[in-house]
């Protein structure tokens, strides 16, 4: 699985980042920034978690 991020679409509400701050963070502007791409373990469930938290849809899962 792959985490991909339209930042355009972003709002920089970080609901990703309280949600796995190891493989979510934001730039300057608040915009998603993606930091493991392909998490795996508990970061996967985090993952799910902060896509399904995401107030502007801006993540979604890939699978490989």
């Amino acid at each position: 699985m792959r985490i991909a991020a339209d930042t355009g679409v972003c709002v920089g509400a970080g609901q990703c980042v309280l949600t796995d701050p190891e493989v979510f963070d934001q730039d300057d502007d608040g915009t998603v920034v993606v930091l493991a791409e392909h998490p795996e373990g508990e970061h996967a469930a985090g993952a799910h978690q902060a896509v399904a938290l995401c107030p502007s849809r801006a993540l979604t899962l890939v699978a490989d």
